[in-house]
C-alpha cells in the first residue's frame, strides 16, 4: 500500500513536470538504417540505475524511435505510459534549429525534426530519443508508436533486485547463519511466516551485512518451530525481500518449543490455543484430562476435542471443573493448560469412606441427572470397572450415591460425571490414602518415640541406681593374686569390689582374710595359707561356684619354679598326703566357722558389709606396706596351681577361670598347659567374665524373676555399664599402652 502511494505521488508530480523535462531530453538525431529492420516495431527501450535516488529504487528509461522520413506524412504519434503519460507527435520543418523545437499542447508534445529532407537522400530514417523516463521496482513502462497505416507497442518492466544468500542452522545454540553474495549492503531478519505474505518479525531490527567487511551473520531464534523464515533485502525503501525457510516440512527438533510460544485464551463459551506458526501445519490434538495434583493429570476416556482449523473450542458442553483441564499433543509431547476458573462449574462432589463401600456428596445448582463409576488408576488411565450408579437432582439439592466396593484394589477410585444433560469429561476421585498412610507414619513414630523414651529413662536409672538392684551373681567367687606388685594387688581389689558391691557375689580372697583375724578365728594367719586355699577351693567346688586366678607377668615365672620343684618330689606320695591333710583341716575349719557365725549372729553374703570391708580394706595403705613383700600371695598363689593341675588331671578344670588385666600382662604369659582353661582379658572381657560367673537377673521378694521380656538385652546392657565402671577404676592403676 505504501509502494503504491509512493508510485502515485511521483507519478502526479512527473505529471506535471513532463512538459518542462521533454524540452530538455527529447533529441532528434539521424539514426543507422540497419538498427530497425523492416517489418518490426520502431521502437527501443534500454534502462540504467538512476543515479538520483532518494530511498526507493528506479531506473531511468530511455525510450528511442526510429521514423522514416515518409512517416511524417502520416501523422506519426509516439506514447510513452508510464509512472504518468506522454505524446509525442513528430512534425515537419525544413529550417529547425540545432534543438528540437518543441510546441506544448496540454500533454501533447510536438517535435518538428526535419532540417532540409531532400526526397533523393539515402538517409530516410530519423531517431528520435527520448532521454529518461525515471520509474520505480516493479513498474512497468509502455512505448506505442502509430501512424495512419502501422501501429505497434514494446513494454518494460523495471526489476526489483534481491538478494542471494545462504543458510546454516545450529540447533544446539538456536542461531541460523546467514552468508551473503558481494555486492551491496543487505539487511537480514528472522520471521515467522503466518500466511503466503505475511512473515511477521519479533526481532527488534534487522542485522546489516556489508559484504566489504563481513558477509555472515548470526542470527538467535528464541524457538526453531517449522514456519521460522529467513528474510535478506537491500537497504533501500520498499526492497523486495528474498525469504528461506530452513524448518519447512521437516519434524521439530523441540516439541516444548511449541508449548513456550502458544497461549491459551478463554472468551465467553470458548477457548482457543495461538500457536506462533499456524495450526494447520502443526497437526495438534486436544483432550480432556483430570488433574489429581500439579504432577498428574488423568486423561479422560474418549474425550477428543474438535476444534476446527484454527483450534478453537466450545465450552458450553464440557465439564468446566477448575480440575478438568485440556491436554495438548504433538508428536509424542503433551502440554496441559487448565483455563476454567471455579466458579463456572454448577456442580460439586466429594468423596467420603464407607463400610466396603464409597460415599459420593454431591450439590448441584441446576436439574440434573449424575452416574458414578468404580475405576483402577495408573499412570495412564483410569479404567472403570463394575456397575455404574446414578441419581437425578433437582436445582439446589444435596444428594448422595453409595459406590460399594466389591472388588480387592490398593487404589480404588471413582469417577464422576453428569449424565444428563450430559457433558463432557469425568471427575475422578480417589480417597486420600496418602493422608491415612501418614497418620500410619505418624503414630508408628510416636510409638517408637515413646520406646526411646522409656528406654532412656531405664538406662539412666539404671546407671544411677547401679547393677545390684537388676542383676547378681549367685554362686561363690574364689580370687587368687598371683603377683606383689601394687598395681596388681590394686586391680585385684577394684575387680573384687565390683563384684561384691555391684553384683552381690560372695568374694573370697587371701587379702581380706588375712586381715579378718581380729574379727574372726578363720583368717589366712589362723589356718595358714595353704590349708585356707585348699578350703576354700573344696568349698567354692561343692557350692559350683568359680575360682578366678588373676594371672600376671611374674606368674609364668612362679609357675616355671615351681614346675621344677614338682618335678623333684614323688607326685603320688605329695598327693596323698597333702589332700589328706588338706581334708582334715577343712573339716576343722568347717566346725570353727560355723561356731563362730552362731556366737556372733552373722551370716555369709552379707553384700552391705562386704561391700564396706572391701573398700576399706583395698583403700587403706596400713594392710599391704608397698615396700614390704606379702606373706600371703605367694604361698596362695602356689597352693592354687596345685589344686590347677589336680583339676586339670581329673577333668574338674571347668570350675577355674584365669583372668588378666590388659597393659599387666599379655595371652601369652598364660602356660600352654593351661589352653583348655578360659580366659578373659578385663576390662574388654567383661561381659564375658560375668556371663562365665553365673550373672542373671535378680529375682524379686516372691522368687521370681524381674521382667520376662529382653534378658539379653538387659544383661548386655548392664555388663557394658559395669565394664566401663571397671575400665575407669583400673584406668590409674594400669600403664596406658
Amino acid at each position: 500500500m505504501f509502494k503504491m502511494r509512493v508510485n502515485t505521488a511521483v507519478a502526479f508530480i512527473s505529471g506535471l513536470l513532463s512538459p518542462l523535462l521533454l524540452e530538455c531530453t527529447i533529441t532528434c538525431q539521424r539514426g543507422n538504417k540497419n538498427d530497425y529492420v523492416e517489418g518490426h516495431c520502431p521502437v527501443k527501450v534500454t534502462s540504467v540505475l538512476s543515479k538520483e535516488l532518494r530511498g526507493t529504487y528506479s531506473e531511468c528509461v530511455t525510450v528511442r524511435v526510429g521514423i522514416k522520413a515518409d512517416d511524417f506524412c502520416k501523422d506519426p504519434v509516439i506514447d510513452i505510459l508510464s509512472t504518468n503519460r506522454e505524446i509525442i507527435r513528430p512534425m515537419k520543418k525544413r529550417k529547425c534549429k540545432q534543438k528540437c523545437d518543441n510546441e506544448r499542447n496540454r500533454r501533447e508534445i510536438r517535435v518538428k525534426c526535419i532540417n532540409g529532407v531532400s526526397r533523393n537522400t539515402s538517409f530516410d530514417v530519423w531517431e528520435l530519443v527520448h532521454g529518461c523516463v525515471n520509474a520505480g521496482a516493479d513498474s512497468v513502462v509502455t512505448v506505442s508508436y502509430s501512424t495512419k497505416s502501422t501501429s505497434c507497442n514494446v513494454s518494460y518492466t523495471v526489476p526489483d533486485p534481491i538478494p542471494d544468500f545462504d543458510v546454516s542452522v545450529n540447533q544446539s545454540s538456536k542461531s541460523i547463519t546467514v552468508t551473503v553474495e558481494p555486492g551491496e549492503k543487505v539487511n537480514a531478519r528472522w520471521c515467522y511466516q503466518e500466511n503466503a505474505v505475511d512473515c511477521r518479525n519479533w526481532a527488534d531490527s534487522p542485522k546489516i551485512i556489508d559484504p566489504s567487511q563481513s558477509r555472515s551473520a548470526v542470527l538467535n531464534i528464541p524457538y526453531l518451530l517449522p514456519c521460522v523464515c529467513v528474510q535478506v533485502y537491500y537497504n533501500h525503501e520498499d526492497a523486495s525481500r528474498h525469504k528461506k525457510c530452513p524448518f519447512q516440512n521437516k519434524s521439530l527438533a523441540d516439541v516444548r518449543d511449541v508449548w513456550r510460544s502458544s497461549s491459551v485464551t478463554l472468551y465467553g463459551s470458548k477457548f482457543s490455543l495461538h500457536p506462533v506458526c499456524p495450526a494447520n501445519d502443526l497437526k495438534i490434538s486436544a483432550s480432556l484430562c483430570w488433574r489429581q495434583h500439579e504432577l498428574l493429570c488423568t486423561p479422560v476416556l474418549n474425550s477428543t476435542l474438535e476444534g476446527g482449523p484454527n483450534l478453537i473450542f466450545n465450552i458450553s458442553e464440557l465439564d468446566t471443573h477448575p480440575q478438568m483441564c485440556v491436554q495438548f499433543s504433538l508428536q509424542d509431547s503433551h502440554n496441559i493448560s487448565c483455563p476454567f476458573q471455579a466458579d463456572m462449574s454448577s456442580w460439586e462432589v466429594h468423596v467420603g469412606p464407607g463400610r466396603k463401600s464409597m460415599f459420593l456428596y454431591l450439590t448441584s445448582s441446576v436439574r440434573a441427572k449424575f452416574s458414578a463409576q468404580l475405576c483402577l488408576l495408573n499412570e495412564r488411565e483410569c479404567t472403570p470397572v463394575g456397575q455404574v450408579h446414578s441419581v437425578t437432582m433437582d436445582s439446589n439439592t444435596i444428594s448422595r450415591i453409595n459406590v460399594p466396593l466389591h472388588f480387592l484394589a490398593e487404589k480404588p477410585c471413582v469417577q464422576v460425571w453428569q449424565s444428563d444433560p450430559a457433558l463432557r469429561g469425568r471427575r475422578i476421585l480417589c480417597p486420600d490414602y496418602t493422608h491415612n498412610r501418614c497418620g500410619m507414619y505418624a503414630v508408628a513414630s510416636l510409638i517408637f518415640v515413646v520406646i526411646v523414651l522409656i528406654l532412656g529413662i531405664f538406662i539412666h536409672r539404671l546407671t544411677k541406681s547401679g547393677a545390684a538392684g537388676w542383676l547378681c551373681i549367685e554362686k561363690p567367687v574364689l580370687l587368687v593374686c598371683s603377683s606383689e606388685e601394687s598395681a596388681h594387688v590394686s586391680a585385684v581389689c577394684a575387680l573384687a569390689s565390683v563384684l561384691q558391691g555391684e553384683l552381690s557375689a560372695t568374694v573370697h580372697m587371701a587379702l581380706w582374710a588375712q586381715s579378718s583375724q581380729t574379727k574372726a578365728r578363720t583368717g589366712v594367719a589362723d589356718l595358714g595359707p595353704l590349708p585356707w586355699l585348699y578350703g576354700q577351693w573344696e568349698s567354692v567346688r561343692k557350692a559350683q561356684g568359680k575360682v578366678v586366678i588373676i594371672w600376671s607377668a611374674e606368674a609364668k615365672k612362679t609357675y616355671e619354679k615351681w614346675w621344677e620343684e614338682r618335678a623333684n618330689v614323688d607326685k603320688n606320695v605329695r598327693k596323698k598326703e597333702d589332700c589328706s591333710k588338706a581334708e582334715m583341716r577343712h573339716e576343722e575349719i568347717r566346725v570353727e566357722m560355723a561356731e563362730d557365725l552362731k556366737l556372733n549372729g552373722r551370716s555369709p553374703g552379707n553384700g552391705k558389709k562386704g561391700k564396706k570391708y572391701c573398700v576399706e580394706l583395698c583403700h587403706d595403705e596400713e594392710w599391704y606396706p608397698s615396700n614390704e613383700p606379702s606373706a600371703v600371695i605367694a604361698p596362695v598363689f602356689t597352693a592354687a596351681l596345685a589344686c590347677l593341675e589336680g583339676a586339670l588331671q581329673g577333668c574338674k578344670g571347668q570350675g577355674v577361670v584365669l583372668v588378666y588385666f590388659q597393659g599387666l600382662c599379655h595371652s601369652r604369659d598364660i602356660p600352654k598347659s593351661f589352653r583348655g582353661v578360659p580366659r578373659y582379658c578385663l576390662p574388654q572381657d567383661f561381659r564375658g567374665l560375668i556371663q562365665e560367673l553365673g550373672g542373671m537377673r535378680r529375682p524379686t521378694k516372691t522368687g521370681k524373676f524381674m521382667w520376662h521380656c529382653c534378658p539379653r538385652l538387659l544383661f548386655k546392657v548392664l555388663s557394658v555399664w559395669l565394664g566401663r565402671q571397671l575400665a575407669q577404676r583400673l584406668k590409674t592403676l594400669l600403664p596406658q599402652t
